[in-house]
């Protein structure tokens, strides 16, 4: 295949994977705002639950960025895929953010399982985001000079 460097695909990769971490934790600290207005029965500001949404959208975009590059560039390098434990860490953070993000449509008054169904996606969405980050060092370990 004739790609670009892959030096230049991995720095897309770290990038996308530091701030798709930096999203998540700043999902986890408006979750918990959303949380607490909600059980304190404060009012909520109004920019509060866009943002949320905002923010989560940009995870599901970076983490599917993170997704075709890992493909193309294990194809690229080895002609297929599964040379890892790796792959299946990063399709369990795929599946997760994406069923987190499906869950967070049907959040309302009629679906009370929706909310913690999310919270607990994205509980076990920490724990696959260590997993892919601990076996992504040692998968970009083979790629630095």
């Amino acid at each position: 295949m004739n790609l670009p460097s892959f030096l230049w695909l991995w720095r897309i990769a770290a990038w996308s994977m530091g701030l798709s971490m930096s999203a998540y934790v700043i999902l986890s600290i408006s979750g918990i705002m959303l949380w607490k207005s909600r059980t304190d029965k404060k009012a909520r500001p109004k920019w509060l639950r866009p943002f949320h949404w905002m923010m989560g959208s940009i995870m599901v975009t970076l983490v599917l960025i993170l997704l075709s590059i890992g493909l193309i560039g294990t194809i690229g390098e080895y002609g297929s895929l599964g040379h890892s434990i790796h792959l299946p860490a990063g399709l369990i953070v795929v599946t997760l953010v994406c069923l987190s993000a499906w869950s967070s449509t049907q959040i309302n008054s009629s679906n009370p399982w929706a909310r913690k169904l999310h919270v607990r996606l994205n509980i076990g969405l920490f724990f696959a985001f260590c997993f892919v980050g601990l076996s992504g060092l040692s998968v970009v370990q083979q790629y630095l000079p």
